[in-house]
């Protein structure tokens, strides 16, 4: 009777450790999922096409890029702030360098803050869309294209939305 009961037993606990482990497995691509379709967390929107309408609301975009501490590129915004009314299209640049003798596949990462802004900046084409591949000693320019979504004129928690930050991180992609 014990040895059918610690079968049991062992068999239970090996059931829930693989589920432990596919929860945890799965929830990064989850979250990243739930973000980009809420906006949570400061996710911009990805959208298929500009918008058509343009109110009259003026917000500031202000553009911030990074680097991690082991990729040799110099990247940072052509433009510190621009202005932008609610659903106008604008487009702005960003500045990449490999500063090393071999290419490097790098993958920008992306936020916007304040959080709840993040809803209602959508992306149109962005170089953080695809993976960059940068020759040695290559310099580029990469654009972005958004617009904020009039809607945010309607939400009463974003009227304090004044200034929006966009911020990249680029990693090296070992893929």
């Amino acid at each position: 009777m014990d040895s059918k009961r610690n079968k049991k037993t062992a068999l239970v606990m090996v059931a829930v450790m693989a589920t432990m482990f596919g929860l945890a497995y799965a929830s990064f691509p989850l979250y990243k999922l739930f973000c980009q379709i809420t906006g949570y967390g400061g996710t911009p929107q990805i959208a298929a096409d500009f918008s058509e309408y343009v109110g009259d609301r003026i917000i500031k975009v202000r553009f911030n890029a990074d680097v991690a501490p082991n990729l040799p590129w110099i990247f940072k915004p052509l433009q510190k702030e621009i202005e932008v009314k609610v659903g106008e299209n604008k487009m702005a640049f960003f500045m990449a360098e490999n500063k090393s003798d071999r290419p490097i596949k790098g993958m920008a990462t992306y936020n916007v803050t304040p959080d709840k802004a993040g809803y209602y900046f959508n992306k149109v084409q962005c170089f953080c869309f695809d993976e960059q591949i940068l020759q040695p000693y290559e310099k580029v320019e990469m654009p972005v294209s958004f617009y904020i979504d009039p809607e945010i004129e309607g939400d009463i928690d974003a009227d304090d939305v004044k200034t929006v930050t966009l911020s990249y991180t680029f990693f090296e992609s070992k893929e």
